[in-house]
């Protein structure tokens, strides 16, 4: 029954949504009305409300809706879809103020002399307004007034102009900052944390073993990714239309024929364009760059966009007229002010601890207040002319909401969805494909493209991602990211913008454009670069990197970067240090040989004993390596053969855990049937044979499994401990060696700082003599806490520890107490002797050795990756490894 009523929610969604009911009532108005009509069913015929669901019943559902509520506006941690209102805001904010329409004017005349020139200015100048607005209906609006009557007197033919016009508008969905980007980021957290326990339950039930390895589990995307992974294939489109507009104009002519410019080329004209094109890119590196840069975050950084397009805005308000340029230039001074302070002040009112710090303060107040007075003069402009501000803040309200509100609908359409078992019947069918994972991700890409014809991107991004991202990502085979997967279906989802009949870009235009264009030649033009929409989407499917590499280089070197020890980095990093060893071999063992010469025989003899194990290790990094490259070669060569054993017999458990699982549900079915109070016979007879027919279809299924199964099985697991060890085995190895070095040169580092503990460290046997012990104890405690900063003091601080336990309870023994703190001081002598010496004879043999080795053996106990290992390891990162042998 539950498949009728799944049916049933789905026909009342697509009747809702078709019949023109507005998206933010369809979807949870679809819901609530199958949902109850279920319960009701389920009352009057089982007596249980229960009783037509999968999974839970009504009470559930109604539970997961308010939890998904209070996640969309409670939730801290949950702060992307803040960054909606401001990037809807910026948007409005550049189409209202005529920016767009500047910067449109301004590319026509400066690229249309060459083939194609209008075209490729509309493409240009899409990419610059998707990167700045991302709004597809202003911006196709926008163009189709003022480009399509230029392009149409200059004898573009109808279909290019108009395809050309529809695509560039389409851009917003894909380059950053886009809604869309952070609408899927949002849906993909939720979908990758699904995923990773789906693929942690399957290491469990394939290998037995309850922790899987940290770098087997799903890679997460947040909306910073989600931009850098699309800004790469974004370019790769422009580039593609760019490209198709050239070559159509240098093999038909006529179909995009040049225009010379009719004014002169001098000064002004290169003014205007500067004046047109120089603020959209600032804006656009100010926002891209400052989260490529890791100084803001995605939320920040729309911040710093509706404040910047509310200061450019100010100034095309007030064109022509004095003082236009004042809110901006003002806002600009501010900033660099403010920069150039930080470079030179320590701008912490906590510490605060001189008139110099104080002033430094002083100085950034002053410009924070001239920035927050430029902004308030822009806003006030913005408000007063032509009530821009007004309007662009009623728009923003408006999208927004419209926005939220479908996301609390997709989530009670898709709880509902689950609740009917409809996860679970299209986790069935595309895990039943065959061809594995790309098979289903075609078929997802095909249901999405489909779709794309009559729903927008927004039902597509909440309601069908939720539903199958997580099968996707939780497959080990592909191992793709989120990120990637999240591209992958912004640019599929960018053509349901263009697909006829329902493309809402193609409805724009249409609004827009003279009678003389037909419907079906924009239709036209855009099946063209709907074509180049699926080659740019086979591109980023072919080379993942594309996507991947740089969110991952972003992350590597932003200030919260993850340390080179991070596991999940490790197999890339030693690939990468392997390689330097082949080139830096011989230097290295030459350090190690030479560093084996200084004189230690001062050093005490813990110490001697640890940096002669440290040489010792350090030369057996090498054998360590080819063990690792050994261990690993025989685990692929053996990989090869193994494979197709491990995949097929894979798939033949797969067959039969949905035998027993509908066994299972069966055994559940007559269980329940024999307490009903008439007892059907046939009904449970029925059920008899049917488990014992799925049972002969069991052993059948287990039959076909090869014997050399467990065998081959074991091998592989036993190659993979190998392979694991020997890369553990070098881990350890190297720590050790290179930790010695470490502390040795911190201990030498702070050879003053201990000379100078000593003047505390005496008058203590006089303190425990003429102060009472509570005060004694105290001063001790000081000077514990002073000598526990050090490295390696903890023989001194031991003894002086015991000297104040000596002073506690109620029969203190200060003679005691005395004799520790003599002690102390021996000790204190003993270590200021040998380390004051270790500084002046070993110090540079040991700073030598550690240059030679911090970037290879001691790599991992750097607090830091280099630039070159971050963008090594980010291409590394970048290629989905097969991880399906492991499961």
């Amino acid at each position: 029954m539950e498949l009728y009523f799944l049916v049933l929610l789905i026909l009342i969604m697509v009747f809702a949504l078709t019949s023109g009911f507005p998206v933010a009532f369809s979807l949870p108005g679809a819901a609530i009305f199958t949902v109850g009509i279920a319960a009701l069913c389920g009352y009057l015929f089982e007596g249980n409300t229960d009783a037509y669901f999968v999974l839970g019943g009504p009470n559930q559902w109604l539970s997961a809706g308010v939890t998904n509520f209070r996640s969309l506006y409670w939730v801290v941690e949950r702060d992307t879809l803040i960054a909606i209102p401001l990037f809807i805001f910026m948007g409005i904010m550049l189409q209202r103020s005529k920016i767009a329409e500047d910067l449109l004017v301004a590319m026509a005349q400066l690229f249309g002399p060459i083939p194609g020139g209008l075209g490729i200015s509309v493409v240009f100048v899409g990419a610059l307004l998707a990167a700045t607005t991302g709004i597809v209906g202003a911006t196709v609006i926008a163009m189709g007034l003022i480009s399509l009557p230029a392009m149409l007197r200059n004898n573009y033919s109808k279909s290019l102009a108009c395809g050309t016009i529809c695509a560039s508008g389409t851009l917003g969905q894909i380059i950053p900052p886009s809604i869309v980007l952070i609408i899927l980021a949002d849906q993909l957290s939720s979908a990758a944390d699904q995923a990773a326990t789906m693929r942690k339950a399957e290491y469990k039930e394939a290998t037995g073993q309850f922790s899987m390895p940290g770098d087997f589990d799903v890679v997460t995307a947040s909306a910073g990714d989600m931009f850098m992974g699309a800004f790469i294939p974004g370019l790769i489109l422009v580039g593609l239309y760019m490209g198709y507009i050239l070559i159509s104009a240098l093999i038909n002519p006529r179909k995009a024929p040049p225009v010379p410019f009719e004014g002169e080329y001098d000064g002004k004209f290169v003014t205007r364009i500067l004046l047109a094109l120089i603020p959209p890119l600032a804006l656009i590196f100010i926002v891209l760059g400052s989260i490529i840069l890791g100084v803001a975050t995605v939320n920040q950084a729309g911040a710093i966009g509706a404040i910047g397009a509310m200061l450019m805005g100010s100034y095309r308000l007030m064109e022509g007229k004095p003082k236009a340029y004042y809110p901006a230039a003002i806002a600009i001074t501010s900033v660099i002010t403010i920069i150039i302070l930080l470079s030179l002040f320590d701008l912490n009112i906590k510490n605060i601890t001189n008139a110099y710090d104080a002033f430094g303060i002083a100085l950034a107040c002053i410009a924070a207040a001239a920035l927050i007075f430029s902004v308030g003069w822009a806003a006030i402009r913005a408000y007063r002319i032509d009530d821009t501000l007004n309007g662009v803040m009623m728009e923003t309200a408006k999208t927004t909401s419209m926005v939220f509100i479908i996301l609390l609908g997709a989530a009670m359409l898709t709880s509902a969805f689950r609740g009917f078992g409809g996860e679970e019947l299209v986790k069935e069918h595309l895990t039943s494909l065959p061809g594995g994972f790309w098979t289903q991700f075609i078929v997802v890409m095909a249901v999405i493209f489909f779709l794309g014809f009559f729903l927008d991107f927004l039902e597509i991004a909440v309601v069908v991602v939720p539903i199958v991202a997580p099968i996707l990502l939780a497959d080990p085979g592909a191992n793709v990211t989120a990120v990637w997967f999240g591209v992958m279906v912004g640019l599929n989802i960018q053509t349901s913008f263009l697909t006829p009949p329902f493309g809402f870009s193609l409805f724009y235009l249409r609004g827009v454009a003279p009678p003389s264009v037909r419907t079906l030649q924009i239709y036209k033009g855009a099946s063209a670069f709907i074509g180049l929409q699926l080659l740019g989407l086979v591109i980023a499917g072919a080379f993942p990197s594309l996507v991947n590499y740089l969110p991952n280089k972003t992350h590597l070197t932003s200030d919260t970067a993850p340390p080179p020890s991070n596991p999940k980095l490790q197999e890339c990093l030693e690939n990468y240090i392997f390689a330097d060893y082949d080139l830096q071999w011989n230097s290295i063992e030459a350090s190690i040989e030479r560093v084996k010469t200084a004189n230690i025989a001062y050093l005490p003899d813990e110490y001697q004993g640890r940096l002669n194990d440290s040489y010792t290790k350090a030369g057996k990094t090498f054998a360590l390596v080819e063990k690792i490259r050994s261990s690993a070669s025989k685990l692929e060569e053996y990989s090869i053969e193994y494979r197709p054993l491990h995949l097929e017999v894979r798939r033949l458990q797969k067959s039969m855990h949905q035998i027993d699982k509908r066994i299972k549900e069966l055994k559940q079915d007559k269980q329940r049937l024999s307490f009903e109070e008439t007892v059907s016979k046939t009904a449970i007879d029925g059920i008899d044979r049917e488990i014992d027919n799925l049972d002969i279809s069991r052993n059948a299924i287990a039959a076909k499994i090869p014997e050399n199964w467990q065998p081959s099985r074991e091998k592989f697991e036993s190659l993979a401990k190998v392979a694991k060890r020997a890369r553990q085995a070098y881990r350890q190895n190297v720590d050790e060696s290179y930790e010695t070095i470490v502390i040795l040169q911190r201990m030498l580092s702070e050879h003053e700082q201990l000379d100078g503990l000593m003047v505390k460290v005496e008058p203590l046997i006089d303190t425990i003599r003429n102060q009472n012990t509570d005060e004694a104890m105290e001063t001790i405690k000081a000077v514990e806490s002073e000598i526990d900063l050090l490295t390696e003091t903890h023989r001194i601080k031991s003894r002086l520890s015991k000297a104040r336990r000596a002073l506690r309870g109620n029969s203190p023994k200060p003679d005691k107490a005395i004799e520790m703190v003599m002690q102390a001081v021996d000790q204190l002598k003993l270590e200021i002797t040998w380390r004051n010496r270790a500084a002046a004879e070993l110090s540079t043999d040991l700073e030598v050795f550690d240059q030679t080795i911090a970037s290879t053996i001691g790599m991992r106990m750097q607090e830091r990756l280099s630039t070159d290992q971050a963008e090594s390891i980010a291409s590394c990162l970048a290629v989905h490894k097969d991880l399906s042998l492991h499961f």
